[in-house]
């Protein structure tokens, strides 16, 4: 396998000399590299980090600065909401495509922990709930509810609590691009080895074992020796149109979220060295029609008049079936007593199709199959005026009639709203970060965590606001460990 003409693994019988050796070679210094690189340091071995931009940025940068955290954290207790790993793992397990046991629950037992280590490097979280359904709190309260934890069936097979932890920040950005900063500047104190504005471009092996990276400065190539392991963390592959449409096509009519340096290379020398990938083909997709939160009092129906989803659902869960309905055509229908412009309509283009005086003239309006909605409708209300769901189970907090006219449509068809995504795949690796290959053996002295390996993100609808920087920051860890005392 080759990037540019250049092979992505060269043996170390031909590297001409090495530049530097360190102990830890850590590729990507975004939230998995930064805390493998402070977990790594702390051990007492020697780390390198290596940086394709000029400082430690990535798609951490970029994100509101939740972390998926439970089982009864600090903040969950001030804020009178009990949680135990038990309930967290079950619930992981159960949204889970594919559940890994170990690593649901080694995350969902050292939670807690983890939290406080966060703390402890300086990362700052208020004692405070947010307690309107959102997509990210436009204050810096912290706690919030950013998964299905709530949403039938998951409700009654694990005991629901909040574990969306935002760090504390004014605003709805910049959340992570502070944790990052802040963890950077640890890395710096503990002096670990910083190589900026420098693109690895081959992995070094020594038989089976990678041992080293050849990295590019300037037009400079130089090599770097990694006596007890590689981590690689830099990033997914959204920003690689090829593997995009190879992997993961449906987000080539989405707006891909991330860094101009998501561009799978860290995917493609970890596959190179022997290791194998899982879930490239599940994205990250949404398009959100909350908040305000009463727009989820509204029903959600295809081009067949008829319901798919529980409209509570975190958004990328609604997001990811709208896309499988038929044409994906999907309309959020409201009454009057909800109207309301979802929060995002300008930047996501959910434009409002027209108000209606009846169930039956937006029907035809929308070109619905005839008698479809007014069916749909009909059962619905019924049913929500006894405050029940029974055929979504719709949580009974946003369960009412639509019975008060005018009605009004909004179209979130997919390829008329912008959906917007991210890449979830990555390199399988086992709990401790180690790159695994086809027959589940640990690639020798390889490593990965964040976006470009795989975890517990594995689909949207296992998905949870916090889960990519509460996985990258645990495993990070992890990997950082484990290389370190291997």
């Amino acid at each position: 396998m080759e990037q540019d003409g250049q092979a992505l693994v060269m043996d170390a019988t031909a590297v001409p000399a090495w530049d530097h050796v360190a102990d830890v070679v850590i590729v990507g210094c975004g939230m998995a590299g930064v805390c493998a690189a402070i977990e790594a340091r702390g051990t007492g071995a020697s780390v390198i980090a290596i940086e394709r931009s000029s400082g430690c940025t990535g798609t951490t940068s970029a994100a509101a600065g939740h972390f998926y955290l439970g089982g009864g954290t600090a903040v969950q207790k001030a804020c009178g909401f009990e949680d135990d790993p038990q309930d967290m793992a079950r619930y992981l397990a159960a949204v889970s495509l594919k559940p890994d046991e170990e690593k649901i629950r080694l995350y969902s037992e050292g939670s807690v922990d983890h939290f406080d280590w966060l703390e402890v490097q300086g990362v700052p979280f208020d004692r405070s709930f947010y307690p309107e359904k959102n997509v990210v709190q436009p204050t810096r309260e912290c706690l919030i509810w950013t998964g299905n934890e709530q949403v039938w069936p998951y409700r009654d097979i694990a005991k629901p609590a909040p574990r969306g932890h935002k760090v504390a920040f004014d605003g709805e950005e910049g959340g992570g691009a502070l944790a990052l900063r802040i963890l950077t500047d640890k890395v710096a104190a503990m002096d670990v080895q910083m190589l900026v504005d420098s693109k690895v471009e081959t992995l070094v092996s020594e038989g089976s074992r990678i041992v080293g990276v050849g990295l590019r400065t300037f037009g400079e190539t130089r090599f770097v020796r990694a006596d007890k392991g590689v981590i690689l963390a830099a990033g997914g592959f959204g920003q690689n149109p090829e593997m995009v449409a190879e992997y993961v096509p449906i987000l080539s009519s989405a707006y891909v979220q991330g860094s101009p340096y998501d561009d799978g290379l860290a995917i493609r020398l970890g596959q190179a060295a022997g290791g194998v990938t899982e879930f490239m083909d599940e994205p990250f997709i949404t398009s959100p029609f909350y908040p305000p939160q009463d727009l989820l009092k509204g029903i959600l129906v295809n081009g067949e008049g008829k319901r798919f989803v529980a409209e509570d659902s975190y958004h990328s869960r609604t997001g990811l079936i709208s896309t499988r309905q038929p044409g994906g055509t999907v309309y959020l229908i409201v009454d009057a007593d909800i109207f309301a412009y979802p929060r995002f309509a300008e930047l996501t283009n959910q434009r409002l199709v027209d108000g209606y005086e009846t169930v039956a003239e937006m029907e035809a309006g929308l070109g619905l199959p005839q008698g479809s909605l007014q069916a749909t409708m009909a059962a619905y209300n019924e049913s929500a005026a006894r405050e029940e769901d029974p055929e979504f189970h719709k949580y009974p907090k946003w369960l009412k009639p639509l019975d008060k006219g005018p009605y009004a449509a909004f179209d979130l068809s997919f390829g008329t709203a912008v959906y917007t995504g991210f890449t979830l795949g990555g390199l399988k690796v086992n709990a401790d970060g180690q790159v695994l290959n086809a027959q589940d053996s640990p690639v020798g002295g390889l490593y990965a965590a964040g976006s470009c390996a795989s975890n517990l993100a594995q689909d949207s609808i296992s998905y949870a606001s916090g889960t990519c920087l509460g996985e990258a920051s645990f495993f990070g860890r992890r990997a950082g460990r484990h290389a370190a005392t291997s």
